[in-house]
């Protein structure tokens, strides 16, 4: 009967490092990277195609990755600190970033002071660019959470769901002592609360669905000046709040609730806040002001044209059948200013 029951479960991952020679290889690390990585590419392509310039944002990431690992790292400690400087712990601990332990609230707050410092470099505005990350961020999340999963790590009560998780007892290869981070689960024996609710899942599932809602909401609504990044915060922190409550792991309480529910409480509403005030600065930013500093682009017809070039942002213009005279018959003075694209 019990080894039935364990069909109707998921499983646990037998560990979570794997050692290549001296080197470990951090399956929660790995999970970090591959989210970093798809935030970068999905943001570059949607900041290409609002107009900016290839690029920036990995010029941008180079500052706000590190800012927000920082950042995670921070609020971790902080909101956790008897995991670090109470009897027994070694405080040294609080810089081992990849035994886990992240918190996404720091790591949006830094990161954001990262990315602004890269924005105003490149002359682009950060709200632009926080909309074009948005859907990146939050699926980079997800991916975490799989890195949760592999460390056994953010689940909640015991549960008779199907879908349950099974916790296996993790051990040293070398000396036997029970070890759950780094250990190697050889027997499959389950912890005794096991199974229980897969919390990581949930918000893993929540987090892929909030990304496909701003995707379409932004196609929709041609949302800007950071509302795009608004309404990431605001989906997440829902979803955040309710399936905080279903974590049994240690964490810190204020009033009966965990600090990470009122934190989403209060992000909530500061994201819905600005999301109402931000829809009075009109439409979405123009796609000339998210071209970076230095982006200069030729508009003058090659030797031997007789009309500009179709393969820039404004060929459209193009085809109206107005085509404005040569640059070299108008004096620059005289020439109208160039008319440009209705972003409404």
């Amino acid at each position: 009967m019990y080894s039935a029951a364990l069909l109707a479960t998921i499983p646990s991952p037998d560990r979570g490092v794997w050692h290549l020679g001296p080197i470990p290889i951090r399956a929660y690390a790995l999970c970090i990277i591959a989210g970093i990585v798809l935030a970068i590419w999905w943001g570059e392509r949607r900041w290409a195609a609002r107009g900016g310039t290839k690029g920036t944002v990995l010029d941008v990431a180079v500052f706000a990755v590190p800012f927000g690992l920082v950042g995670g790292r921070i609020y971790h400690v902080i909101t956790d600190p008897e995991l670090y400087f109470t009897a027994g712990k070694n405080p040294w601990n609080a810089f081992a970033i990849w035994d886990g332990g992240l918190g996404i609230w720091g790591a949006v707050a830094l990161g954001a002071v990262g990315a602004l410092i890269a924005c105003r470099r490149k002359g682009v505005p950060l709200p632009a660019m926080a909309d074009a990350l948005a859907p990146g961020i939050v699926a980079a999340q997800a991916i975490g959470r799989i890195g949760n999963y592999f460390n056994q790590e953010l689940y909640g009560a015991h549960t008779d769901l199907p879908w349950g998780l099974e916790i296996y007892q993790r051990f040293n290869p070398q000396t036997g002592a029970p070890d759950g981070l780094t250990g190697v689960a050889t027997g499959h024996i389950p912890l005794p609360d096991s199974p229980v609710q897969p919390t990581f899942l949930y918000e893993l599932i929540w987090n892929l669905l909030i990304a496909g809602l701003v995707v379409l909401a932004d196609r929709r609504f041609k949302l800007g000046h950071g509302r795009v990044f608004a309404l990431y915060v605001a989906g997440y922190t829902v979803g955040r709040c309710w399936i905080e409550l279903l974590r049994t792991d240690t964490a810190n309480h204020i009033l009966g609730l965990r600090v990470n529910v009122w934190t989403s409480i209060l992000v909530f509403a500061g994201a819905m806040v600005y999301f109402v005030l931000a829809a009075r600065r009109g439409p979405r930013e123009s796609p000339e002001s998210l071209r970076s500093k230095g982006d200069e682009r030729d508009e003058s017809p090659p030797p031997g044209a007789g009309s500009t070039s179709d393969t820039g942002p404004d060929a459209k213009a193009d085809d109206d059948g107005d085509d404005p005279p040569a640059r070299d018959e108008v004096p620059a003075s005289a020439r109208p200013e160039k008319e440009k694209p209705d972003e409404s």
